[in-house]
């Protein structure tokens, strides 16, 4: 079966998925997007994906031009057309065409994209064994700068830091703020479970709102563990019981080394499993149904 493609209300095939080279969003990465899974038949944390899409284009004043409610339909529709009830789905709102200033209100309307399709981007044995990390030297933007909040087109930042650690032989990174603390890595929320608590930077630190993440968090509260938003370095990696990263693509995976140290017992501990089993019942129930059109 054809892959089909939401562009601007059509579905097109994969090869007929074109945007204007006007588009801002090719010319300046000017616009959004999230990444949601689906499981089971079932859009995992839709409404919190919708609203963290919404506030973006909010704090970047883009107009996206349809309702939470519609915007729901396409990620529905597209799915259906697919026939997917377990995968990815990439949403992407663009500025729109316009012209080669930087102006956006020379933009005609947004551009609205929406793919379904699989993702993989770490091994299954990395899963089951975990993977190694390495601290780069390319640095999360500064918040001041851009908010982290604002899930942008703009991935530069990242793509320079995943391209550093895969010359370091790794396929993550640590990546810190500019006073050298732990942010987050190129794609992925960082936790650590250190001294009986689950720490995971804060907000403020310049890491993405992940909706993974947050989800972590209220699976690891209601077991009761101890968990923190806040500042950490390297040492406390080096140093942790656990370490694991999550991210809608990611979803949880083990950390048991870091910049060469070996993390608690060098394989993954019984937190990041327990969590890890309560991540995968709480994907059977929670989320949007994939209405019948």
């Amino acid at each position: 079966m054809e892959k089909l493609v939401y562009l601007n209300g059509e579905f097109v095939t994969k090869a007929e998925a074109k945007i204007s080279v006007f588009d801002h969003g090719f010319l300046y990465g000017d616009g959004i997007f999230e990444g949601i899974r689906v499981y089971h038949g079932r859009i995992f944390k839709c409404k919190e994906h919708l609203d963290r899409l919404y506030e973006s284009a909010k704090t970047i004043m883009l107009n996206i031009g349809i309702s939470k409610a519609e915007m729901e339909e396409v990620l529905c529709s597209t799915l259906r057309k697919n026939d997917l009830d377990n995968g990815y789905i990439r949403l992407v709102v663009s500025r729109g065409v316009g012209d080669l200033g930087l102006d956006p209100n020379n933009c005609a309307g947004a551009s609205i994209i929406c793919i379904a399709d699989q993702i993989k981007i770490y091994p299954q044995e990395m899963y089951e064994h975990g993977l190694e990390v390495k601290t780069v030297a390319v640095r999360r933007t500064n918040p001041d700068s851009l908010s982290p909040r604002v899930k942008s087109l703009n991935y530069l930042n990242n793509i320079m830091a995943k391209i550093e650690s895969i010359q370091a032989g790794v396929v993550e990174a640590i990546m810190l703020t500019q006073e050298g603390y732990v942010v987050e890595g190129t794609a992925d929320n960082i936790f650590i479970f250190r001294r009986g608590a689950l720490l995971t930077p804060p907000l403020s630190a310049g890491c993405l709102e992940g909706v993974t993440r947050n989800a972590v968090i209220e699976l690891a509260k209601k077991k009761g563990l101890e968990v923190r938003e806040e500042l950490f370095n390297r040492h406390d990696v080096y140093n942790a019981d656990e370490c694991f990263l999550t991210g809608t693509a990611a979803e949880l995976i083990p950390v048991v080394k870091a910049d060469g140290r070996v993390i608690g017992e060098g394989q993954p501990g019984e937190i990041f499993k327990n969590l890890l089993e309560d991540f995968r019942a709480l994907t059977l129930v929670d989320g949007v149904l994939i209405k019948e059109g």
